[in-house]
């Protein structure tokens, strides 16, 4: 009979086995563009450690460490996965037959976008831009790696014929490889290359032209070519549902008065489900699409026991449900969350009821309307990598403390705050997560939304980024790449409004005529952190509807940033408070053909390897 200590290292080299086999599946999800956090696999191999042996808990971490020197070795050769599909996390076939594919990435703050042709042949590949998917007035790249080594070149069509070579070269070939009777093309440019010759990547539908041959031979491709529309920087990818199973969040006829503004919530408990399982697609269910302004799904605290179906914030216990689940605003469509994450429902958490918002804009209306508009909501019970969470940064609107926007500004800023350094105050151990869409949102005066993230007190980047912001075009957007917001970091939202014709200061609220400025950050994974928000203390100002000059607004904008900092953090439905925090200046948007303001090519670290090696140097 083997010893206990025998015992529990056969049942923990069993968990490490299936443990690996679980790692395909991880690999799986990193085509996707999925970086796998260091302290997630550390605590699930101690807990599976933990489990063989509960008695013998004290001997987990020290048979993990004996374990880290083959992690880093296999984490290294899982590299390639890694840093690549992080970077380049979309990816569409540009032909029926599935054999020309394209990922692409890109960075809002440098203005680049990095793209990955891979066609089935061994000749030479070409891809481009096109005004009309035909060849004239098309920018081309053609590129192979011949019997000489690799070739690239940036050309342009003037008709159909062999495209002329640029005489200023825009794209820079990153690297070309040949394997398994494919070749692989990585290469970037910036989105304006101020080159009359190539066509701007902007945030509006492009068609995408492809073209490739058998050999190294540049001639004329006759049928291995095609063209395909695909929007690069605003891209929403969409699948019918893997899984027939649903749950709508809907209300059912109400009466919606004829009001400038309406709020109705319902409150309800959806069917239980036994199991934990992930929502992964929600679409908007719009029966009135004149005066559905934006719909919410909020997960409510377990103190909630009673349903209703009422107008909003009437003092009802319902108004503490803040935890969002879903979102969607007008403009907005279907949207599906990446591969590797979901929402979490059902399980330990089926008795939780949730709180459906819907806000209407019936300004034009003059006679009630009834409606049953709502969220559908996809899940599977094939439970995906990570839980994902949605965290709600801004300006708080605080009905004790006012905050009013001047009217008759031509350009007025208001900022809100987000210091994740408190979230160690609440949550431990706190995890790195990353940040992989975002729904902006103001209302009628807004013009701009700008989320920046800050670092160490510098900005690194931006989260969310809208120069155009139209109140009635609303969406969630896929970042170009998955952000890393770690424990410590800053962001801050900044909205810019245009009160021009109004005659009175406009309030931050609820109303459509007031304003909001709001960031919903997607991310995984979840920690528990739903809201984060601040708003300036101006509990001891004398503040004045009236402003007569534009030197006055601009004093006042700034005195209200200088102002302390009253920062609201909600952990799970608890509410915590923080004073005294600052707004940093956040950089000038980059602007077409600067390349002053652009920060150089990105370097992509594999963190989990490098944590995990020092880790492992540090106990040996």
């Amino acid at each position: 009979m083997a010893s206990p200590g025998e015992g529990y290292s056969l049942d923990l080299a069993y968990k490490m086995i299936v443990f690996l086999i679980d790692l395909d599946g991880l690999l799986s999800n990193a085509r996707s563009g999925v970086t796998p956090d260091a302290s997630r696999w550390y605590l699930d191999l101690t807990e599976a450690a933990i489990n063989c042996n509960p008695h013998h808990a004290d001997h987990a971490e020290a048979s993990i460490m004996m374990l880290l020197p083959f992690l880093c070795l296999l984490l290294a050769w899982t590299k390639g996965f890694f840093a690549m599909d992080v970077d380049m996390p979309f990816m569409v076939y540009l032909d029926k037959d599935n054999l020309v594919s394209l990922r692409w990435g890109f960075d809002d703050l440098k203005e680049i976008i990095k793209f990955q042709l891979s066609v089935n042949t061994t000749g030479w590949v070409g891809f481009g831009f096109s005004p009309n998917g035909g060849m004239k007035g098309a920018d081309i790249v053609i590129g192979g790696l011949g019997s000489d080594g690799s070739y690239f070149k940036d050309r342009h069509a003037t008709k159909t014929a062999m495209p002329d070579v640029d005489v200023k070269q825009d794209y820079i070939l990153l690297s070309i490889k040949e394997t398994e009777g494919k070749t692989v093309m990585t290469f970037e440019r910036t989105f304006q290359t101020c080159d009359d010759k190539d066509l701007p990547i902007t945030d509006k539908p492009i068609k995408l032209i492809y073209a490739y041959g058998e050999t190294d031979d540049i001639k004329y491709h006759r049928h291995s070519r095609g063209t395909k529309e695909v929007n690069l920087l605003k891209y929403m990818p969409w699948t019918s549902p893997t899984s027939p199973s649903y749950l709508n969040a809907t209300v059912d006829n109400i009466t919606v008065p004829p009001k400038s503004t309406y709020y109705h919530c319902k409150v309800m408990k959806f069917p239980k489900l036994d199991k934990k399982h992930h929502i992964y697609q929600f679409e908007p269910v719009i029966e009135n699409v004149d005066i559905v302004h934006h719909l919410l799904l909020y997960r409510c605290p377990s103190t909630i026991k009673v349903g209703y179906d009422k107008p909003c914030y009437m003092g009802d216990a319902g108004d503490a449900c803040f935890a969002v689940v879903a979102s969607w605003a007008v403009g907005g469509g279907v949207y599906e969350l990446p591969e590797n994450a979901g929402i979490p429902i059902g399980g330990k958490d089926s008795d939780t009821f949730y709180r459906l918002e819907i806000h209407y804009n019936t300004l034009e209306k003059k006679e009630a309307t009834t409606d049953s508009s709502g969220l559908r909501l996809h899940y599977t019970s094939q439970l995906r990598l990570y839980d994902v969470g949605i965290m709600m940064t801004g300006i708080l609107h605080r009905s004790d403390i006012s905050y009013s926007i001047p009217p008759n500004a031509n350009q007025f800023h208001s900022f809100g705050i987000c210091n994740t350094s408190h979230f160690s105050e609440i949550v431990n151990p706190v995890p790195s997560i990353q940040v992989f869409g975002v729904l902006l949102h103001a209302h009628l005066t807004g013009r701009k939304v700008r989320v920046g993230h800050f670092r160490d007190g510098e900005q690194i980047d931006f989260l969310g980024l809208d120069e155009n912001y139209d109140f009635e075009l609303q969406q969630i957007s896929n970042l170009g790449s998955i952000k890393t917001v770690e424990s410590g970091d800053e962001i801050i939202v900044e909205c810019t409004y245009n009160t021009t014709g109004r005659d009175e200061a406009t309030m931050m609220g609820l109303s459509t005529m007031d304003e909001m400025c709001l960031a919903l950050l997607f991310y995984y994974p979840e920690i528990g952190i739903t809201t984060c928000v601040s708003h300036p203390n101006t509990s001891d100002l004398n503040i004045t509807s009236e402003f007569f000059s534009t030197t006055e607004i601009t004093d006042y904008e700034t005195l209200l940033k200088n102002l302390p900092q009253i920062q609201e953090v909600y952990y799970n439905n608890n509410h915590f408070s923080y004073e005294r925090g600052t707004v940093q200046d956040i950089m000038k948007t980059p602007t077409v053909c600067d390349t002053s303001s652009r920060i150089g090519p990105s370097w992509i670290v594999n963190f989990v390897g490098t944590a995990l090696l020092l880790l492992w140097v540090a106990v040996m």
